[in-house]
């Protein structure tokens, strides 16, 4: 079997606010095995961010206050090679090295992906996946821009720190919106040219065939000419 791997991105502070609201109503992950290298992660290299069952009804200030939280940056921790830094052990490498091997890393795990997609683009990403897999959805996407996060009412200096906690998912996504926008146009432009492509050749089988008929309409002509010139 031939499997292919694909993802769906989404704006990264949008994103950060609807884990928020995900993980004040109870959610844990508690299934999550967070295995890497063989190996989960000890207490010591992941700490968590809460005592109890769960961090149910944690406010925003809270979620972000903890410095544990997977909720940073976890698209670029979820698509890069996380083996390439020591997996969740942060003394492998200074910090800043660290960063930008993960980020490299989660860019060319993007850029390799069979298709990826963007939650800000659902028409485009449902164009997009349709044209790579030869296959149609049987209805349309639809975009849906009020959402929990939407509902969020965050001030600037709000916005500025949730933006500061996830600058590496904030550079990826800015990265994929790029090259996703790239991938939309060659599509388009290909379609386009295809289709203009069989238009041409429509347009030369319906002259050929005009030709045709109107060779047949001489020879006819021709013949009758005679015929009737031998009877005089």
């Amino acid at each position: 079997r031939n499997f292919y791997y694909i993802t769906i991105l989404r704006d990264p502070v949008s994103r950060y606010l609807s884990e928020w609201r995900h993980v004040q109503r109870g959610a844990t992950w508690k299934a999550s095995l967070h295995v890497c290298d063989g190996r989960s992660p000890t207490t010591e290299e992941l700490p968590s961010c809460y005592t109890g069952d769960d961090w149910s009804g944690c406010s925003l200030q809270e979620f972000m206050d903890c410095p544990y939280n997977l909720a940073n940056n976890r698209q670029v921790r979820m698509l890069s090679d996380l083996s390439l830094v020591g997996c969740y052990n942060l003394s492998v490498m200074p910090e800043e090295q660290r960063n930008k091997v993960l980020l490299d890393s989660a860019k060319e795990n993007l850029k390799r992906m069979a298709f990826f997609g963007l939650t800000e683009f659902q028409r485009k990403t449902q164009y997009l996946f349709e044209k790579t897999f030869n296959m149609n959805f049987i209805s349309p996407f639809t975009q849906y821009n009020s959402t929990r996060a939407s509902s969020v009412e965050i001030d600037e200096q709000t916005q500025q720190r949730i933006e500061a906690l996830n600058f590496l998912d904030m550079e990826l996504y800015d990265y994929a919106k790029d090259l996703f926008l790239q991938r939309y146009q060659y599509m388009r432009q290909k379609e386009h040219q295809e289709a203009r492509r069989k238009r041409q050749e429509q347009r030369k089988i319906l002259r050929a065939k005009q030709a045709h008929l109107r060779e047949r309409g001489e020879n006819s002509s021709s013949t009758d000419y005679i015929g009737n010139v031998e009877r005089w």
